[in-house]
């Protein structure tokens, strides 16, 4: 599906985001790509709560994006991904990063199955499952949960998935204090990192949790 169907300035407002994430301006068209099927299908299926795509372009791709320099190689398996978020930003911007987008509702798995073929993303894949029920026990150097629970929580249902020495890097707004002090034992915090997302109003931070 061509860009062209989206909003005249929603282009613009993207390669804007991306230049002050000091990203590659390379990414813009395969992100409006992905971003042009979300909002063609939306329509129908009702896949996101946010509905204006230049609401889509801060809150979905540039914060999804924020996590970017986090990431390199590896595995990641991006729980309760929605309709591919942050997990398929993160395959376009990494090809040699291999990304598991879990997800169990059926219309996002089709949409993201969709979006695969035809970005061609080789290096994403789409795990039709709760996460507490993939049967893939320490296959991953990271998790990421965008909009899932607390960091117990994502623990709880996706920890077994996690190599050991692999991460958990969760999205937050302020710094969790209570979530962290409820961490189970093996589990702690490496690192909380704030992250400027162009457009965004609020606090976002990163926080990695180590399994030891």
């Amino acid at each position: 599906m061509s860009t062209h169907t989206l909003p005249a300035d929603v282009a613009a407002s993207l390669e804007q985001g991306l230049a002050a994430m000091s990203l590659p301006a390379d990414l813009a068209g395969p992100l409006l790509q992905y971003l042009a099927l979300l909002d063609r299908w939306n329509k129908t299926y009702n896949l996101t709560a946010i509905r204006d795509p230049r609401e889509m372009v801060t809150r979905h791709l540039l914060d999804s994006l924020a996590m970017a320099p986090f990431f390199s190689t590896g595995t990641l398996a991006d729980l309760g991904t929605g309709p591919g978020l942050p997990g398929i930003p993160l395959a376009i911007t990494h090809p040699g990063l291999q990304v598991t987008l879990v997800e169990s509702n059926g219309k996002k798995c089709r949409f993201m199955r969709e979006a695969v073929r035809k970005l061609g993303l080789s290096n994403a894949r789409v795990a039709e499952s709760r996460a507490e029920a993939l049967d893939e026990p320490a296959a991953y150097d990271n998790l990421t949960a965008r909009a899932m629970d607390t960091l117990a929580g994502i623990i709880a249902v996706g920890g077994h998935l996690l190599r050991p020495g692999g991460r958990l890097l969760a999205m937050k707004g302020v710094v969790p204090h209570e979530e962290i002090a409820a961490l189970p034992a093996g589990w702690q915090v490496e690192s909380i990192t704030p992250l400027q997302v162009p457009g965004l109003v609020g606090e976002r931070h990163l926080v990695v949790v180590g399994r030891g």
